[in-house]
């Protein structure tokens, strides 16, 4: 029923069409939309606008601001539409990270806690109007979010309106689980009182207000979230060589026995390593991330998690069915809070979270590109990896040590793009080992890791480049830079690196 998602009875004359909530949204437009990972979007209202632009032939070019990813009702149908002039501060659709490589989409890559900031303090553009998806409307106007609160929060505090968009295909079991909770700006910022993953400091809704909705949309359409991939034994294999090395922390006593809280990425490779730990001697854990994804449920149904803190639950089509079925066992040991909060230093540092994400390419000295393909085309975007390796006690870095079914190195002398730097990057693992760069100079990690990460059709030539190096260019970080350019030209030049520098 309608009057159990709208609770209040002015709000119920704002509900319209999707066509009808559409028509607010004007050529040159700042539009702040909810959704993560791709989890707790508006889907029907976006839909319309791109419907009206491809029917009616009407030129509109909007700046799209979000959480993280969305679906492809916004970032796939937008981009075929032509609508997105920007985007930011991250995304993962085909098309339009297709716009964004010709030049036809500008895109500002952000560390997502800086991203709602950047807003509140001006930096960036107001938001004209925010389409936010919604469990339901509280008697005062306020919105309960469904699976992911990311920037939600920070866009309706900016907005000038809001459109609602309340969605029946989320169960309303899902309330409660939020924990919305918004930074002053400096000089009048506090403290963020998080002192353990399962601190509730805010309010199950997000403030709005009566006169800030201009539209609500009666909705009934579910999350696009993406299926993972199997499994396989180099996921495998990645997950065994990490759980080693933490068990191994546990051992030397640098850990305690239930870790400290975990943060994960997302994708295959970062579920197949929580996977593990539902086999591993490890227990009692906690979480402090971005994304809940399959694994991480299923670290809580095993009870090796005893609280999962996040910005957004973004399970695999399966995993969210089971997730549905299992409700009531899992929405207590689950808090969803503003990404501006999921992704704080201040409280990563605080809680000494372990950050485990992964590494398109590694290099020799222990810099990551986590974006760039070849240096210059965009994949994804740094998303949360930014927030959490540069202020975790423990940064862990995973990745296959080939790629493109061998022809490509995933360990390489100089990466193409930097997104994290030797200096924030503690430990890489692959399914051929684990290198500890802790406390080692530049040419120790260097042989750390070739030695341990790289694989043996490929680590001859790194430690011939390193001997070169050593020979002909500096003594404190080696490099030859043509050399170092060469193992990405010659991929493009010949389709592999299986050939001598």
């Amino acid at each position: 029923m309608a009057s159990e998602r709208i609770r209040n009875k002015e709000v119920m004359k704002k509900v319209v069409s999707a066509a009808q909530a559409a028509s607010l949204i004007k050529d040159g437009m700042i539009i702040g939309v909810s959704g993560f990972s791709p989890s707790g979007y508006p889907k029907d209202v976006p839909l319309a606008i791109a419907d009206r632009v491809n029917s009616t032939g009407e030129k509109m070019k909007l700046t799209l601001y979000s959480g993280a990813s969305v679906g492809s009702e916004i970032d796939g149908a937008w981009a075929k539409a032509g609508i997105i002039s920007k985007r930011l501060p991250y995304q993962t659709d085909n098309e339009l990270r297709k716009s964004i490589n010709e030049g036809l989409t500008e895109y500002i890559d952000m560390n997502l806690s800086i991203m709602p900031q950047f807003v509140n303090y001006g930096f960036l553009p107001k938001v004209n109007v925010a389409i936010i998806e919604a469990l339901a409307i509280t008697e005062e106007g306020n919105i309960i979010p469904t699976t992911a609160v990311g920037n939600a929060a920070t866009f309706v505090a900016n907005a000038d309106m809001v459109i609602i968009e309340v969605n029946e295909h989320q169960p309303l079991a899902l309330e409660g689980m939020a924990d919305i909770y918004t930074l002053e700006n400096p000089p009048f910022r506090k403290p963020i009182p998080i002192t353990h993953p399962g601190d509730r400091i805010g309010t199950t809704y997000i403030p709005c207000g009566l006169e800030k909705i201009a539209a609500v949309v009666m909705t009934n359409s579910s999350d696009k979230t993406r299926p993972l991939g199997p499994i396989d034994e180099t996921s495998k294999a990645i997950s065994k060589n990490l759980i080693e090395f933490l068990e191994n922390e546990v051992k030397e006593k640098r850990l305690p026995e239930n870790l400290l809280p975990l943060q994960s990425g997302v994708g295959s490779v970062a579920n197949a390593v929580l996977a593990g730990l539902c086999e591993s001697r490890l227990e009692n854990l906690t979480c402090y991330t971005e994304v809940i994804q399959d694994s991480m449920l299923d670290l809580i149904r095993c009870g090796k998690a005893k609280m999962v803190s996040s910005t957004a639950l973004s399970p695999s089509p399966a995993g969210m069915e089971d997730f549905r079925r299992d409700i009531d066992i899992l929405k207590d040991k689950i808090i969803l809070r503003p990404q501006e909060i999921s992704n704080n230093p201040e409280v990563i540092r605080r809680l000494g979270i372990i950050a485990m994400n992964t590494a398109l390419e590694v290099d020799i000295y222990g810099n990551v590109n986590s974006t760039h393909v070849m240096g210059t085309k965009m994949m994804n975007g740094i998303g949360g990896s930014g927030d959490f390796s540069s202020n975790a006690s423990l940064t862990i870095f995973t990745t296959q040590s080939i790629a493109k079914k061998g022809d490509i190195s995933s360990i390489v002398p100089m990466v193409s793009h930097v997104d994290h730097t030797e200096h924030n990057v503690m430990v890489i693992v692959t399914e051929q080992g684990t290198a500890d760069l802790r406390g080692k100079s530049p040419k120790e990690r260097a042989l750390a890791i070739i030695n341990n990460c790289a694989h043996p059709d490929y680590r001859p030539q790194l430690l011939e480049y390193l001997a070169k190096a050593e020979c002909c260019g500096g003594k404190h970080t080696p490099h030859v830079l043509c050399d170092a350019l060469y193992w990405h030209t010659r991929f493009m030049e010949t389709g592999t690196m299986k050939q001598k520098i």
